[in-house]
């Protein structure tokens, strides 16, 4: 293959990703725990956009259970972001690992 293909190939591939991750970027994550009780919302650059916590979970002599509810909905958000950005990532790479692309 020759060096001129190879940097168009490249270059078509940076454009991809760079569009992948502006789709990603706008995208939120939505997760609940504890039935429902709590919801975290994470968009799509990792930071969380917000956490909804019913009123029932909220139990003055049980502070744990509902820490343990907001890091599981926390967590679960922000894996659904990881899960799509490498899913879209993987689909424009072609399962290549890129350093510092992930």
């Amino acid at each position: 293959m020759d060096m001129k293909k190879m940097m168009k190939q490249a270059q078509k591939m940076q454009m991809e990703l760079a569009r992948a991750q502006e789709e990603i970027k706008d995208m939120t994550f939505e997760a609940t725990a504890g039935g429902g009780m709590v919801k975290a919302v994470a968009l799509g650059d990792m930071t969380i956009q917000s956490i909804t916590i019913d009123k029932d979970a909220v139990d003055p002599e049980d502070v744990e259970m509902l820490e343990d509810m907001v890091l599981a909905a926390v967590n679960e958000a922000l894996r659904g972001v990881s899960d799509e950005s490498s899913s879209r990532l993987n689909s424009v790479t072609g399962g290549m690992n890129i350093p510092g692309l992930m």
